[in-house]
């Protein structure tokens, strides 16, 4: 069976190489399953983040290729608002509305962007207000909420407008640490309703427990993939091996 998001050959750098620029992606290939749930992992400035953010176009890739489904992204002319919303996108910071409430928040883009009837649009942000936990904070604005809670908004608010995939760049790395787990649980139940995620992450016990697939990058290269059980248990790699042994 062919892959869901297939990426080939991506390249991205950052400046001049020859200036002191930065190859941030060095021909960087990986293949996603329908379904699955890919957890990115690697040290700071290995290209996960930079890999993440070229699926939704966030960045554009100097070469390389990367399909969603039957959609080219990186094809010239691709309709960028269509592939941001087939790929939602959860970043560190929640980036939220402060002016509007948390439904008001999840409602805005299905209703401006995707042109659903506002009443719709609310009703179904109030569904999954409450499929995240959030039932009885409707009203609240971000600040009124902890840093969970409004990032479990943020997870809403990318699941409002019926992404094929989602991506998480580092969802939890902003919020202190009692409040990780429930952002976690949450993550954790879309990937057993089966939602396709790539999930950039220092989350190990998560890699461990949701992932399908651990990808590990240094220097802008996966240097190791695998199962969480073979990558975590029977790395092949000496770099992936020390990594490992520096955060586990």
């Amino acid at each position: 069976m062919s892959a869901f998001v297939e990426i080939r050959d991506a390249v991205k750098t950052f400046g001049d190489p020859a200036r002191g620029g930065v190859l941030a992606l060095d021909g960087v290939s990986l293949d996603v399953g329908r379904g699955d749930v890919v957890v990115i992992i690697g040290p700071s400035g290995s290209g996960k983040s930079t890999l993440l953010r070229s699926v939704n176009l966030l960045e554009r890739l100097d070469s390389g290729s990367i399909r969603i489904g039957d959609d080219l992204v990186t094809a010239r002319g691709a309709d960028l608002r269509r592939i941001r919303e087939d790929a939602g996108m959860v970043f560190q910071a929640f980036n939220l509305f402060a002016h509007l409430t948390v439904l008001e928040n999840v409602a805005l883009a299905p209703h401006l962007v995707r042109h659903v009837p506002k009443a719709e649009a609310r009703q179904r942000a109030a569904s999954l207000l409450e499929r995240v936990g959030l039932a009885d904070k409707l009203d609240r604005r971000p600040r009124q909420l902890s840093g969970g809670q409004q990032q479990r908004a943020a997870i809403a608010r990318a699941l409002a407008m019926d992404p094929k995939v989602m991506l998480f760049d580092e969802p939890t790395s902003a919020l202190d640490p009692e409040m990780i787990k429930e952002v976690l649980d949450v993550m954790t139940a879309l990937a057993e309703e089966g939602m396709t995620m790539l999930v950039v992450s220092h989350e190990m016990g998560f890699a461990r427990a949701a992932a399908d697939h651990v990808v590990f990058m240094d220097q802008g290269r996966i240097v190791e993939q695998g199962s969480p059980a073979r990558v975590f248990g029977e790395p092949v790699e000496e770099r992936t091996r020390d990594f490992l042994r520096h955060i586990l």
